[in-house]
């Protein structure tokens, strides 16, 4: 709970609700910046990617298992940079091509309507 009350005073009110959508995002699976806008009934994908880039609690608050709409990896704001990204996907069974997502279309996460 204190956890959760910290979360709270960080960040925009729109920040907020993109870091709980990261949360959402099954652990093997990826979602892209488009994705979460739609679930979040926006269509403002650049803010939704500044939002992503801008979480304080990577990896717990999963911004890795975003990805690029083509599959591409993307970027990684997190200590590491693009590798760490890259590894913690690797770690969650999600491996990578010369710098896209193997098996994009199955590894996808679309959030519930």
């Amino acid at each position: 709970m204190a956890e959760e009350k910290r979360r709270v005073s960080v960040g925009t009110p729109f920040q907020r609700r993109v870091w709980e959508a990261l949360e959402r995002i099954p652990p093997g699976r990826v979602t892209t910046y488009g994705e979460i806008a739609r679930h979040l009934g926006t269509k403002a994908v650049r803010a939704v990617g500044t939002a992503v880039g801008k979480n304080p609690y990577a990896p717990d608050v999963p911004c890795h298992r975003v990805v690029l709409s083509d599959g591409k990896v993307g970027n990684y704001s997190a200590p590491g940079g693009v590798a760490a990204k890259t590894a913690l996907l690797l770690a969650e069974g999600v491996e990578t091509e010369r710098g896209r997502i193997r098996h994009f279309k199955t590894r996808f996460w679309s959030y519930p309507a």
